[in-house]
């Protein structure tokens, strides 16, 4: 940071910006989830978030049931001569058509390895690279196979094939699907297990929580969206904060915050009751499953990114608390009336459903945060 230090700030990130901000400094991956008739407004958000606060490039895939893998991978690749250039910085928006291709062969890989061998590399892949932020929208609405790649390829492998090259994820890379929430219970359609527990955090965005960085440029507000900016359109003063905050935050402050968090000091206290926390969600009759140890550890990482945010060096119950509902919202597998196991022992299932009828992933959550007890 050259003007202001990061702590300062982030009281000044909107919503979608810290959700954004700590998954960068985690290394790791984000859901968003929102209504349907926002997730354009909200990838847009987005968009400009990587552009006007990070300097990152950034892609839109939108994404549905006739996405191929080939297709997916390619529109994640940007070039210098394709970017559109957007407040002094790189955006590519576009969709990711279905021309059925199946996934890359095994004679492609091996023969794009033998030219990077050859010395050919740099005629052989262009300019094209990845981005450094995907975002995804619908992209629950996907196969299944091309889900399990992204995990596979490019979540826990980082590299992209194609039938062309093989590229490697930059350093700053973040992959941020964003899902409509159901209507009826305000969850998102479910991810592939593995794939959903490998996302770092989960947020909702309220469209009345507004779009600061779309509405500073209505270039690119949807027309209903533009209609109403002027209503939720923040105040000058903060604007100006704004812009003034405009490529504040890059690779070298995240890497500050990196190392404060890394420094936060964990108690046997804060740890056992964290430890307890996922005992009490694995015991609770309602959860049938996502509390895994991936979770646990993403859980105790976003706890010590939390607290240098919070100006202290040190872990607190109640920033774990925090973290709790921020890393298990999208994880837990509410247990249905006919898979409860105390019918084992002659419950009744009709009472059992009673019980169980409006129990939600928040719930859940805050019924074993007030259960736990917290160390003084």
């Amino acid at each position: 940071m050259e003007s202001l230090d990061i702590v300062d700030l982030v009281p000044e990130l909107s919503d979608l910006e810290l959700a954004i901000f700590l998954s960068l400094v985690a290394r790791e991956h984000c859901l968003i989830e929102t209504k349907k008739d926002a997730i354009d407004d909200v990838a847009k958000e987005l968009a400009l978030i990587c552009l006007n606060t990070f300097n990152l490039s950034c892609v839109i895939l939108d994404c549905s049931s006739e996405t191929s893998l080939d297709n997916f991978g390619n529109g994640m690749l940007v070039s210098d001569a394709r970017r559109v250039d957007h407040h002094g910085s790189s955006i590519g928006t576009r969709g990711v058509p279905d021309l059925s291709s199946d996934y890359p062969s095994f004679r492609s890989i091996q023969e794009s390895r033998e030219y990077s061998r050859s010395g050919m590399k740099g005629n052989y892949l262009d300019d094209k690279r990845v981005a450094n932020v995907v975002i995804a929208k619908n992209f629950n609405r996907t196969d299944e196979h091309v889900q399990i790649h992204v995990l596979e390829q490019i979540l826990r492998s980082k590299r992209i094939f194609t039938k062309t090259a093989v590229h490697s994820t930059p350093k700053a890379f973040l992959f941020i699907p964003v899902v409509a929430s159901n209507d009826n219970d305000l969850r998102p359609l479910s991810l592939n297990k593995h794939l959903n527990d490998h996302i770092f955090i989960s947020h909702v965005h309220d469209p009345q929580d507004g779009y600061p960085n779309l509405e500073e440029d209505d270039k690119w507000l949807s027309d209903d969206r533009a209609s109403i900016s002027s209503v939720i359109r923040k105040s000058d003063t903060k604007s100006q904060k704004r812009l003034a905050m405009r490529h504040k935050i890059d690779e070298e402050a995240i890497t500050k915050f990196q190392q404060l968090s890394d420094n936060v000091t964990v108690c046997a206290e804060v740890t056992r009751y964290l430890q307890d926390i996922v005992v009490f969600l694995r015991l609770n009759r309602a959860v049938a499953g996502g509390v895994s140890a991936k979770a646990t550890f993403h859980l105790f990482r976003l706890s010590k990114c939390l607290a240098p945010l919070h100006g202290i060096d040190y872990l607190t119950p109640s920033i774990v608390a925090l973290a709790a509902k921020k890393v298990y919202r999208h994880r837990i597998i509410v247990a249905s009336a006919e898979n409860d196991r105390s019918l084992q022992y002659g419950s009744n299932p009709i009472v059992v459903s009673r019980l169980l009828m409006g129990v939600s992933p928040e719930t859940i959550i805050d019924d074993i945060i007030g259960e736990v007890e917290a160390p003084l």
